[in-house]
């Protein structure tokens, strides 16, 4: 038997350029399998996808999870980053279309920036891919535009000093203001969301206030980024990780607004992500606990309104000290000492009744 070598399914650092495209990921129609796969894995509390008869009063249709909505789009994009080692940002991502169960989304992925690392004796030659992902459904209708920032090695072999990118990156997506999120979504009756929903008038959180709902273990990492179309193979393979795979990036940010939805049980939906930095690692049986900052509420002319919220998510890991777990000064007992390891920084537009 001729055994034959396919080609390498992504490029490296080396081998990008300004401009190139990747748009020849599967196209995914979002089906009611698919999303019962998602809640199953990330198990968070929007009412909108989860109660049909809801969702048609309020949108019109049966509304795709918005989380599942990204992270279809993310696995798609990862063309490009199938040899990535991290992802730094994810930033100015704006929902333009909120699709429903039935649509199909293709996502477009640019390279928009390059920088490459500095050198660090004894570790291989990486460098910053800064990339712009369009999606667009079935119709042509842009559902998300926003960037990401991914770190790539050289190809094996490849001179060290090669590819001397050096691109200023600071500035890469990031909006004018969070203005850009804040609109109720053409056609929604929000009226008929508050008259639904037990507690939909209560008043919102004072801007500072920090809530702290508890804490989830990371499960099913693998099944997630399979769903996805996510062939990054640091979350698949432990050798390509160093020893230990890697979860997904959407998988925690998954968990953090799950979190939220169980502290603002009210939240229609996630309008945009202003910035979203992948602070540390994330592995799986993990447990992660969050604090839910309440930001800036704006009242919206369509009906609802759009509440600023940051999400600082930490990983707690078994036989891990917790100086909080015993009762100590930071200590709740529902998961929100701040004794974990930083994993994620996510600063997000919530529509609220």
């Amino acid at each position: 038997m001729r055994s034959i070598s396919l080609p390498d399914p992504g490029p490296f650092f080396d081998q990008l350029a300004h401009g190139q495209v990747f748009d020849r990921a599967p196209a995914v129609t979002l089906t009611d399998g698919l999303a019962a796969s998602h809640q199953a894995i990330v198990g968070d509390r929007l009412r909108l996808p989860l109660d049909r008869h809801l969702s048609a009063a309020v949108t019109g249709g049966a509304l795709a999870h918005p989380g599942l909505v990204t992270d279809v789009a993310i696995g798609q994009s990862t063309l490009v980053t199938r040899h990535v080692k991290a992802n730094l940002f994810y930033r100015g991502l704006r929902f333009r279309h909120f699709p429903r169960i039935g649509d199909t989304l293709a996502t477009r992925t640019e390279v928009v920036g390059l920088k490459r690392n500095r050198l660090t004796p004894g570790r291989p030659a990486t460098g910053l891919a800064a990339l712009r992902m369009t999606t667009t459904d079935q119709n042509g209708r842009t559902v998300l535009d926003f960037h990401r920032c991914a770190m790539l090695p050289l190809a094996p072999g490849a001179d060290p000093h090669a590819a001397p990118h050096a691109d200023d990156l600071s500035d890469i997506g990031v909006a004018p203001s969070a203005s850009t999120a804040r609109t109720t979504p053409a056609g929604w009756d929000v009226a008929a969301y508050r008259a639904a929903v037990p507690g939909a008038d209560d008043p919102l959180p004072a801007p500072g206030t920090v809530l702290r709902p508890g804490a989830d273990v990371v499960t099913s990492a693998p099944e997630l980024a399979r769903l996805t179309g996510n062939i990054a193979a640091i979350h698949h393979d432990f050798r390509a990780a160093g020893g230990e795979r890697l979860v997904y990036g959407g998988h925690t940010i998954g968990l953090g607004l799950a979190q939220a939805t169980r502290a603002l049980p009210a939240m229609l939906t996630v309008l945009g992500w202003r910035s979203c930095d992948h602070t540390g690692p994330v592995r799986e049986g993990d447990t992660l606990s969050s604090e839910v900052i309440i930001g800036e509420a704006v009242p919206l002319d369509g009906g609802g309104t759009a509440l600023e919220i940051r999400s600082l998510v930490r990983a707690h890991r078994p036989g891990a000290h917790h100086a909080g777990s015993a009762g100590g000064e930071d200590g709740d007992g529902e998961g929100g000492d701040a004794s974990g390891e930083p994993v994620l920084d996510w600063s997000f537009t919530a529509l609220m009744p």
